[in-house]
């Protein structure tokens, strides 16, 4: 059983807290400044509150860090001089998970990386990349088959190079394809493009709607991940603008809780991009 601390429990952050108690440790998280739906989420998944941040390095081995990608480095800057494991699992680029290790380590922990693909637990679809000196303790930790760990010896921020590399398909081509719709509809020749679609690749009517119910649910949480591809893409000398129009196309559509997979939904978010 090891103490774990988790910063600060989202959706996915407490999915993986949760996955952590499940599996025999004990979990805390701190509710200082934290907002009631995070404090229900940790609640549910029997993650313990400490109060405040001070409290949890106190106590914690472990610490894993999942937020916002804008919050990374101010929430690694936060926890500077703590002495234990540190483990961030941020959609952020390897360049800047390059600069978060460097500032937990001069701090006194040790890094390990991480990337988070799929649905939160408790999910079939959760896969947890690893890397780094000490990612095999990570994965050690997850005992139970919610949450599929995968150690990589590419290098130290090779974990979120993958996350990079897999979201910058499933989150960009999203973005991409209402961007389509959006132009063809401006156009007035969506329904031809439907008809045209339905006749050669029918998956793709059922992508449109899809991406249109994530938009709306996630896709303010999407912004800034698309920012961090895109630095991805600059960095190894690739053209980075895909996804930064990804990021424009995420912050035009305002969160809605419940979204449904549909036409209608779909509709709502074309007439949201073309404003």
């Amino acid at each position: 059983m090891t103490t774990i601390g988790v910063l600060h429990p989202g959706e996915m952050g407490a999915g993986i807290g949760g996955a952590l108690v499940r599996a025999g440790h004990v979990v805390l998280w701190a509710s200082k400044n934290r907002s009631a739906d995070t404090s229900a989420r940790a609640e549910a998944v029997g993650i313990h509150d400490v109060g405040s941040i001070e409290e949890l390095l106190e106590q914690a081995e472990v610490v894993f860090s999942i937020c916002p990608p804008h919050a990374a480095k101010d929430l690694a800057e936060e926890i500077a001089g703590y002495s234990g494991l540190f483990v961030d699992a941020n959609a952020i680029s390897p360049t800047h998970a390059a600069e978060i290790r460097a500032i937990v380590e001069t701090g006194g922990a040790a890094y390990v990386d991480g990337g988070i693909i799929g649905s939160p637990p408790p999910s079939d679809t959760t896969r947890f990349y690893l890397s780094g000196e000490r990612a095999n303790e990570i994965a050690a930790l997850f005992s139970t088959d919610e949450v599929a760990t995968r150690v990589l010896e590419a290098g130290g921020v090779a974990a979120s190079a993958v996350k990079m590399a897999y979201a910058a398909w499933t989150k960009g081509t999203a973005a991409m394809m209402l961007d389509i719709r959006a132009m063809a509809s401006a156009n007035g020749v969506e329904q031809a493009l439907v008809d045209e679609w339905s006749a050669t690749s029918p998956e793709l009517i059922g992508v449109g709607r899809r991406a249109a119910r994530q938009a709306q649910d996630r896709g303010w949480r999407w912004i800034g991940e698309m920012d961090e591809i895109a630095h991805t893409f600059a960095t190894a000398g690739l053209p980075d603008g895909f996804h930064r129009a990804a990021g424009a196309i995420y912050s035009k559509v305002p969160r809605k809780m419940n979204a449904t997979v549909d036409d209608e939904t779909l509709a709502e978010v074309i007439d949201l991009l073309l404003g």
